[in-house]
């Protein structure tokens, strides 16, 4: 119940802290303003100046007026005053650490990479428990697989309440909590739109690179506009990674076949979104999230393999 209500604050003070999100520049047409080179959509609220003259220009040209922004070398969580909830406690912080190691680092990229690789350590207990959660869920496949043919066609309320008493006792016997498996779920939305939030809004992360890749490019842009087929590249490596992290998480939340498969669907549907989303993401963002995927498989991996050890132990004990 604690955890219901703890769920229910969260929810409630992010709908209500969404504030200072990012805007996008508009054209007299109001169509969105893309920088032709790399085809990324521009941020009209950005939080520090950018220094590309043709970007520049770009702003004047549409009525923004950048003058009084710091320098992006110069900015600070508190830089522009308060803005939000969400703007001041989340996005300027996350934005002015990625400055820092990026300057640190001498590379933008290299400051993504870190930056979420701490960000998922700080999480790892809550990330660690949706794990488990999945791994133990492996374990009662059989079990809640029986469970289901046995009360099959037995539709009744008195059924249906043993079956719940079975259910929770498997659930008891593998130390599954489904509450705990969902919540790690739960908080990555909020951390991709605070990681998009701040890489939107700094000029100076789209104006650099990485392994040769500008990360304010656009794979389709790169393909289609420039000829540069090595983006391709980068939605492959997203639809690797993607797939790996969620076949580690398959068995999260499905009692039985039927439930797999949908489960698997629905994963398989949202796979191919995010394929499809990867193309017009810049180059910035996808590191974000195959840095992020390739963290849940490795820690997947090290649970795993830490799930079987201590079950082979328990069997040579008994």
């Amino acid at each position: 119940m604690k955890k219901k209500v703890l769920l229910l604050v969260l929810v409630t003070f992010l709908t209500f802290s969404l504030t200072g999100c990012t805007t996008y520049l508009k054209d007299d047409d109001g169509k969105n303003v893309r920088e032709e080179t790399t085809g990324q959509t521009l941020t009209e609220n950005i939080l520090c100046q950018p220094t590309n003259k043709d970007v520049i220009k770009t702003y004047k040209k549409n009525g923004v007026d950048i003058s009084e922004l710091p320098k992006c070398d110069d900015f600070t969580p508190a830089s522009g005053g308060y803005s939000g909830l969400w703007e001041t406690l989340f996005v300027k912080p996350l934005s002015w650490v990625i400055i820092k190691l990026g300057t640190l680092l001498h590379n933008y990229g290299w400051a993504i990479i870190v930056v979420t690789i701490l960000i998922r350590l700080i999480i790892f207990p809550i990330s660690r428990k949706s794990a488990l959660q999945s791994e133990n869920m492996k374990f009662a496949q059989k079990d809640l697989e029986k469970l289901e043919n046995k009360y099959r066609h037995r539709d009744s309320q008195e059924d249906q309440m043993l079956k719940a008493q079975e259910m929770m006792a498997i659930y008891k016997k593998y130390e599954i909590n489904p509450l705990s498996g969902c919540l790690f779920a739960f908080i990555q939305l909020p951390l991709f739109l605070v990681f998009l939030e701040s890489l939107n809004r700094l000029p100076i992360i789209f104006e650099g690179d990485f392994l040769g890749f500008n990360l304010g490019t656009t794979p389709s842009t790169a393909i289609l506009s420039n000829g540069n087929w090595l983006y391709l590249i980068l939605p492959i490596l997203v639809a690797l990674t993607t797939f790996f992290s969620f076949k580690l998480n398959s068995g999260m939340s499905a009692n039985s076949e039927e439930q797999q498969k949908q489960l698997r669907m629905t994963m398989n549907i949202m796979l191919i979104f995010i394929v499809i989303s990867s193309f017009v993401m810049p180059t910035s963002i996808i590191v974000y999230w195959i840095t992020g995927s390739l963290f849940t498989i490795i820690q997947g991996q090290l649970i795993r393999r830490a799930k079987e050890n201590g079950s082979s132990k328990k069997r040579i004990k008994k």
